[in-house]
C-alpha cells in the first residue's frame, strides 16, 4: 500500500472499533472513566500517560457508568471522560474524553472524541443563582441566606421608596364638606339656647377653649394615651389592622386621634377598603406633622357621631345632657366618651329597632362598665386624682332621646318666625341657612312665651270642649302676639296648640278680620288730618280740613244711612245707599242720638266711626293704618266702601300689637322684628339697627290712647283690667260672629289676641271661617270674653316684677265738631216756625246739613239677605259684624272660602297676611 494511503496513526482513543480490536487505549465513551483522571491528554486517551506509574491491566477498572460519574464528582476532574451527562466543569459532550465522536479537548488540553461540538468557555454565575446551582434534588430550591436577606432589603427598601414617594406626593385635603355641617342655633332673648334645628346635621361646631378638658383627658385615656406625643398614628395598630384585614376579618377603624379626625373631617370617602385605608395613613402622619394637636382635637370631637342624632360634642352634650359642652362634669365627659365606642351599643336608651342586643338594659350594663374603665384610666393616667375620681361613683342622669320633638309647642312657631324674618332682612339666603351653621339671637322671652300658651291653654281646658259640643267647639284657634312699644321687639307668639300638628302661625297669619280693633286708627286719622269742610272739593290741604276733638259728635243711630264728606247720600255702583247697624240694633242717646267720640269708641258704636271715616275720608283711614304699622298687603281690605272703618282687613296678630305700640310709644312706629343678631363662625353678620319713624305726633297719639283707656276702664273691655297699672285697649268682634278680638296695651307691652273658628285642614280648598255662636257655652263670642280674658292672665304675668308707669297725660288737640247749633228765637205769636226752621235732633246724625239726613225707612231689614241697599260683597265682606253689621244683603267674607274677596281687594289674603313675618306679602 502506497504511503499516503496509509492512515496516520491516531492520537486519540479507538473508541468502540478500538476496544473490538483491543487496541490499548482509552475506554470507550460508553465506559466511565478511570478513577483518579485529571484532564491530562494522557488521561484522555485512557491509557496510562508517560510517567503515570499507573497500572495497565488493559480491563475495566470500574463496574459502570454511574460509578465512573460518582467517581468524577469525588475527584473533581474537569476532563474527565464523558458520558451521556455533562460533567460539572467541561465534562460530557463539550468536554474531552470519549463521547460517540471526536470532540474537542476535555479540559485545557488534550483533544478528546465527543460527538461533534467544539469546547465552550466557562458559564458565568447568575445574579440571582436560584434555584441554585450545584444542588440536586430539594436542595436545589432551598433559597440560600444570601437570597432571602438580599429579597428582604430590596422589598423593605422599595417599600420605604414607595412610602416615600406617597407621602411626598400626598395633599392634606380641606375638612370635607360633611363635616362642616351644622345646625341653625336659635337663643332666646336672654342668650340661652332655644333649639338647636335646620341645617344639615345636628352639630354646632365650638372652639378649642370651650371644649372641657376632662372630655379631652376622657377621650384620650380611652382610644388613644399617647395622643400627645405620637405623630398621627399607631403602628401596633396598624398592623392589627393588616393582620385583621388579611385573615379577612372586619376592616378596623383608625386607632389613633388623628386617624379618626382625619376619617371623620378630611376624606369625603368612608369606605372600608385596603385603598382608602392606605390614603387614611398617609394623611394622618401628614396632619400629625402639620397640624396642632388642639386643631385636632377640636376637629375630632366636632366632627365624631355621639348617637342620638348629635354630631359634635355640643349637639351630644344638648342631646344626652340638655346643658352647653363647657358645663359637663368628669362623668359625664366620661359618657360621651363612652358613646363615642358605637352609640348603637352603649348609649343607654337602647335601639333594639336596629338590634335586639341593643336593648336598654344591655346597653346600659355596657355604657356603665366602660364609663367606670374610662374614669379609672383617667386616673392611671394622671387626669384625675384618686380624691376626684371618689366623687363620680353614681352613673350620670340622663334625659330621654327626643325624637324630633324640638320643635313641638310654640318652638316651632318661633322658629319659623326667625328664620323668615333672616331671609327677608338680611343678605342670608335661604340655601345658606339651609346648610346651617348660624347663631340666630331672637327677642323672644321665654317666660312671656311660656305664660301666653298658659293663658290660651286655660281657656281651653275649661271652656272649649269638642266632645261635648262637636258642632260649636271644633276647630277652634287662638293667636298672640306681644311687642314691645320702646323698639318693636317682638317677646312672645301663640302660633297654635302645637307646630308639629298645626302648621299655621296664627300669630303671623290668620286671614280673620279684626273688626272693631281697627277703629282706634279711624280716630287717629281724625286726630292727624282732621275732617274734610263739606262745602270744598273731595282732596283738600291740611288748612282746608278741620282736625277734631274727642268730645266732636256723631250720630250713635243704628240704621244711620251713611253720607259722603259733602252730605250726599252714599251709594254703590247700583245706587244702593249703605244703612249702618250697631250691635244689637241698639240706637245711643236718644232723641238726639249723638254721641261724642269718647263714648263712641267705648260702647263701640259702629254708625258715629263709620261716617267719621266717611268724613276723613277712608284713604286717609288707610294711610293712619300703615303708619302705625300695618302692611299695604293682601291683608289690606280696600278702602272704598264704608265698612273698611270698621276692620274688613285681616292683618295679623303682630301686625295688630305693633302697630298698637305706636300708640303706647306716644306716635314712635318701630316696625316688629325677632331678630337681634346673627352670627357665623364666629362673625357678625346682621345686627338689627332700630329706626324709630315718629309716625304720629304725642298729641295724636296720646290723645288715642287717652280715648281707649276708657275702654278698659268702663268700657267694652273691662274685662283686661289690670290691677294697679293703667290699660288701653279695644275689642273687635266681626260680622256672623266669626272671629273676635282683644288689642290692649301698657307703656311696656302691647299685645294682641284672636280667637276664630276655621277647619285645621289646609288641603281643603272649600274651608272657611265658621260661626262662634254656643261656642265654649257663650251665647256668642265677643272680644270682651275669651280674648280679653287671655289677654289679662298672660299680660298679669308678663308685668309681674316689672315698675309700674302711667302713660302720658295728652294734650289738648282739634276742635269739637258736630255739635247741635243751638235753635232761633221762637216767634210769639206762634209756634210752627219752631216745627219747620229748627233742625231735629233726630235727623242730626254728624255735622252735615239735616237736610242730607238719611230716612231711616229705607234700611234693610236685619234678616233682608236680598236687601241691596249696600256694597259690602264689593268690599271683600261684611265690615264689623255684632261692632258693625251693615243691615246690607252682602255675605260675610267668612262666607267665602278662605283667600275669596271682591274685585275692590277686599280681605283676599287667606292664610298670607304677615309681611315680612310668614309668607309672601305681595
Amino acid at each position: 500500500m502506497s504511503e499516503h494511503r496509509r492512515k496516520p496513526p491516531q492520537p486519540q482513543g479507538g473508541g468502540r472499533a478500538a476496544a473490538r480490536r483491543g487496541t490499548p487505549g482509552a475506554p470507550s465513551g460508553r465506559r466511565a472513566a478511570p478513577r483518579g483522571d485529571t484532564g491530562s491528554p494522557s488521561a484522555s486517551y485512557g491509557g496510562p500517560g508517560p510517567g503515570s506509574g499507573a497500572p495497565d491491566d488493559g480491563g475495566r477498572p470500574y463496574g459502570g457508568r454511574a460509578e465512573a460519574r460518582r467517581a468524577a464528582q469525588r475527584s473533581g476532574s474537569v476532563g474527565a471522560g464523558g458520558g451521556r451527562r455533562r460533567a460539572p466543569d467541561g465534562g460530557g459532550r463539550a468536554g474531552g474524553g470519549g463521547g460517540r465522536r471526536g470532540g474537542g479537548s476535555g479540559g485545557s488540553s488534550g483533544p478528546g472524541r465527543g460527538r461533534g461540538r467544539g469546547a465552550e468557555p466557562p458559564r458565568k454565575k447568575r445574579f440571582i443563582d436560584y434555584p441554585r446551582a450545584g444542588k440536586s434534588g430539594g436542595r436545589r430550591w432551598v433559597p440560600s441566606w444570601r437570597l432571602v436577606t438580599g429579597v428582604f432589603l430590596g422589598f423593605f427598601g422599595g417599600l420605604m421608596a414607595v412610602a416615600g414617594i406617597s407621602y411626598a406626593l400626598v395633599e392634606v385635603p380641606e375638612v370635607d364638606k360633611a363635616a362642616k355641617a351644622q345646625n341653625n342655633v336659635y337663643y332666646w332673648a336672654d342668650g340661652k339656647q332655644m333649639v338647636a334645628t335646620g341645617g344639615e346635621r345636628n352639630r354646632q361646631i365650638i372652639d378649642y377653649d370651650d371644649i372641657p378638658k376632662e372630655m379631652r383627658f376622657a377621650v384620650m385615656s380611652a382610644e388613644n394615651k399617647t395622643f400627645e406625643k405620637d405623630k398621627g398614628v399607631d403602628p401596633m395598630g396598624i398592623t392589627r389592622a393588616l393582620v385583621n384585614m388579611a385573615k379577612g376579618g372586619q376592616t378596623q377603624g383608625g386607632s389613633t386621634i388623628t386617624q379618626q379626625y382625619v376619617k371623620n373631617a378630611r376624606l369625603g370617602d368612608q369606605s372600608q377598603t385596603f385603598t382608602r385605608k392606605f390614603k387614611e395613613l398617609f394623611i394622618s402622619i401628614k396632619v400629625g406633622r402639620t397640624v396642632s394637636k388642639e386643631d385636632i382635637m377640636a376637629g375630632y370631637l366636632n366632627t365624631a357621631y355621639y348617637g342620638r342624632g348629635a354630631y359634635g360634642i355640643q349637639a351630644a352634650a344638648r342631646a344626652y345632657f340638655n346643658k352647653e359642652a363647657s358645663e359637663l362634669d368628669p362623668s359625664e365627659c366620661a359618657l360621651l366618651a363612652t358613646v363615642l365606642k358605637g352609640a348603637t351599643y352603649y348609649d343607654p336608651a337602647g335601639y333594639p329597632e336596629i338590634d335586639p342586643a341593643a336593648n336598654k338594659q344591655d346597653n346600659t350594663a355596657r355604657a356603665k362598665k366602660r364609663w367606670q374603665w374610662i374614669l379609672d384610666e383617667e386616673v392611671k393616667d394622671g387626669h384625675l386624682t384618686s380624691e376626684q375620681r371618689a366623687k363620680y361613683t353614681k352613673f350620670p342622669k340622663l334625659q330621654n332621646p327626643r325624637s324630633n320633638m324640638d320643635l313641638a309647642g310654640q318652638t316651632g312657631y318661633l322658629v319659623d318666625l326667625a328664620k323668615a324674618y333672616v331671609i327677608r332682612n338680611t343678605n342670608i339666603t335661604a340655601e345658606q341657612l339651609q346648610r346651617g351653621g348660624y347663631e340666630i339671637h331672637t327677642t323672644f322671652e321665654r317666660k312671656k312665651v311660656e305664660e301666653l300658651e298658659k293663658a290660651v291653654n286655660k281657656v281651653r281646658k275649661e271652656k272649649i270642649k269638642p266632645k261635648v259640643r262637636p258642632e260649636k267647639d271644633t276647630h277652634v284657634q287662638f293667636g298672640g302676639a306681644s311687642v314691645d312699644p320702646k323698639d318693636g321687639a317682638i317677646k312672645a307668639i301663640y302660633g297654635g296648640e302645637d307646630a308639629t300638628k298645626h302648621f299655621t302661625n296664627n300669630a303671623d297669619q290668620t286671614g280673620a278680620q279684626v273688626g272693631s280693633t281697627y277703629k282706634p286708627f279711624v280716630l287717629a286719622a281724625a286726630f292727624k288730618y282732621g275732617v274734610r269742610d263739606p262745602d270744598g272739593p273731595e282732596e283738600q290741604s291740611e288748612s282746608e280740613r278741620t282736625i277734631v276733638n274727642p268730645k266732636s259728635l256723631y250720630s250713635g243711630k243704628n240704621e244711620l244711612k251713611i253720607q259722603k264728606y259733602n252730605g250726599q247720600v252714599w251709594t254703590d255702583r247700583d245706587g244702593k245707599q249703605w244703612n249702618q247697624k250697631n250691635d244689637g240694633n241698639q240706637s245711643y242717646n236718644r232723641p238726639s242720638f249723638q254721641i261724642d267720640l269718647r263714648e263712641a269708641m267705648r260702647e263701640s258704636v259702629n254708625s258715629a266711626y263709620v261716617q267719621l271715616g266717611m268724613d276723613v275720608g277712608l284713604e286717609k283711614v288707610k294711610q293712619a293704618a300703615m303708619e302705625a304699622g300695618l302692611k299695604d298687603d293682601s291683608s289690606m281690605a280696600g278702602a272704598t266702601y264704608p265698612s273698611f272703618s270698621l276692620g274688613t282687613s285681616s292683618p295679623s296678630a303682630i301686625r295688630m300689637a305693633g302697630a298698637y305700640s305706636t300708640f303706647a310709644a306716644s306716635g314712635k312706629q318701630n316696625e316688629p322684628y325677632s331678630v337681634k343678631e346673627v352670627e357665623h363662625e364666629g362673625d357678625t353678620v346682621y345686627r338689627h339697627e332700630k329706626q324709630t319713624k315718629q309716625a304720629f305726633s304725642p298729641e295724636v297719639a296720646d290723645n288715642v290712647t287717652d280715648v281707649l283707656r276708657t275702654v278698659v276702664e268702663k268700657g267694652t273691655g273691662t274685662s283686661a283690667k289690670l290691677v294697679g297699672r293703667q290699660v288701653a285697649g279695644k275689642t273687635g268682634t266681626t260680622d256672623g260672629n266669626k272671629s273676635a278680638w282683644f288689642v290692649g296695651y301698657t307703656p311696656q307691652l302691647s299685645t294682641a289676641v284672636s280667637m276664630y273658628r276655621l277647619d285645621d285642614d289646609e288641603s281643603n280648598k272649600k274651608r272657611k271661617f265658621l260661626e262662634m255662636f254656643g261656642t265654649g257655652g257663650e251665647e256668642k263670642i265677643h272680644g270682651a270674653s275669651f280674648p280679653a280674658q287671655i289677654w289679662h292672665d298672660y299680660m298679669e304675668k308678663a308685668l309681674r316684677g316689672k315698675p309700674v308707669v302711667n302713660f302720658p297725660v295728652p294734650g289738648p288737640i282739634g276742635k269739637v265738631v258736630g255739635e247741635t247749633p243751638p235753635p232761633p228765637p221762637t216767634p210769639t205769636k206762634t209756634e210752627e216756625p219752631e216745627e219747620t226752621n229748627s233742625p231735629t235732633p233726630t235727623e242730626t246724625e254728624s255735622s252735615k246739613p239735616p237736610t242730607e239726613s238719611p230716612d231711616p225707612g229705607e234700611s234693610c231689614d236685619p234678616f233682608d239677605w236680598d236687601c241691596k241697599h249696600n256694597g259690602g260683597q264689593e268690599n271683600g265682606g261684611a265690615d264689623g259684624g255684632v261692632d258693625g253689621g251693615t243691615g246690607g244683603e252682602s255675605p260675610p267674607p267668612t262666607e267665602d272660602p278662605i283667600g275669596g274677596g271682591g274685585p275692590n281687594g277686599g280681605n283676599g289674603n287667606g292664610n298670607g297676611g304677615g309681611g315680612i313675618f310668614g309668607g309672601p306679602s305681595d
